[in-house]
């Protein structure tokens, strides 16, 4: 077995669509990224790719390639799942955490959970998303951001 811990941040701003989970979620402000920003996908592949031993996202898909100029990160997550499972891996289970003081995202969290579960062809049930929020300190609670964090439990 192999566990892996994936984390991710992304600024806030006006003009762009705010996706976490592969999910669109109405608000104000979205993520600044050179892809889509979905800060839970990139830190989920961060994980599998720890887990692995294969460096981060970055590494897989660097943002000097425009190749992943405003890229849809669900398909950049099962472009990940084919590598794991090229590498003989499965996945046992997934916990993350979605740290943003706005928007509350308890509403989309299932929506979340069916998106990357089917990306990743687990159950729903090995795959868990929570959100907090930091009582408006650091730059998440002044809204500035959000951030994701993610571990993955492997088996080969």
């Amino acid at each position: 077995m192999r566990i892996g811990h994936g984390y991710d941040v992304h600024k806030l701003i006006k003009g762009r669509d705010l996706i976490i989970g592969g999910v669109k979620i109405p608000h104000e402000k979205g993520l600044l990224g050179h892809s889509d920003a979905d800060v839970l996908v990139h830190a989920i592949m961060d994980a599998i790719l720890g887990a692995m031993a294969m460096g981060d996202i970055g590494g897989v898909f660097p943002d000097t390639d425009n190749a992943y100029k405003g890229a849809d990160s669900i398909i950049l997550l099962s472009k990940i799942y084919d590598i794991m499972v090229d590498k003989g891996y499965g996945i046992i289970n997934i916990d993350s955490t979605i740290v943003a003081q706005q928007p509350k995202l308890a509403p989309y969290i299932q929506d979340m959970r069916k998106k990357v579960s089917d990306v990743l062809r687990i159950s729903i049930e090995d795959l868990n998303i929570k959100a907090t929020t930091e009582e408006k300190l650091g730059f998440s609670g002044r809204e500035e951001g959000i951030s994701a964090h993610a571990v993955v439990l492997l088996k080969r």
